[in-house]
């Protein structure tokens, strides 16, 4: 019993001397970060590949990567953490691009764009009193 205990207690020991990096999302080299500059789809997803996250609805595409340093069980330091947005118009050709640095999540502040509802525009009255006045109809088929 004495013996097992030592070769666990050891296990522990050399496990924990190993060092390990990780990477999440998808990988990115130090040259493809410093070069996030791109003008269309077509370019952008030859270099990155597919995105992470695509957003139908605002023409989005969301890259993910991080990259985390583990030397022992309790310490783990992540290196970098990274979200890049590329927004294309009707040509498919980059018109907004933003990084978020989400390494530390606490500096991380909301957005306040908000979707319109181009579906049901509501009235006067309706924005009043919330609901009173002409119901339109939503199709349920398409």
């Amino acid at each position: 019993m004495n013996k097992i205990i030592i070769y666990i207690f050891i296990f522990f020991i050399i496990s924990n001397c190993s060092n390990k990096t990780t990477f999440s999302g998808k990988y990115l080299n130090q040259a493809e970060l410093d070069n996030i500059n791109f003008f269309n789809k077509e370019i952008l997803v030859n270099q990155l590949g597919s995105p992470s996250y695509v957003d139908p609805i605002e023409n989005k595409f969301f890259y993910f990567t991080e990259k985390s340093k583990k030397e022992s069980i309790l310490k783990k330091e992540i290196k970098y953490s990274y979200i890049f947005v590329f927004k294309f118009d009707e040509s498919e050709t980059i018109i907004e691009t933003k990084v978020y640095d989400i390494k530390n999540v606490k500096d991380v502040k909301f957005n306040d764009d908000k979707t319109e509802n181009e579906i049901i525009k509501k009235g006067l009255l309706e924005k009043i009193f919330g609901g009173v006045g002409t119901q339109q109809e939503i199709p349920t088929t398409p």
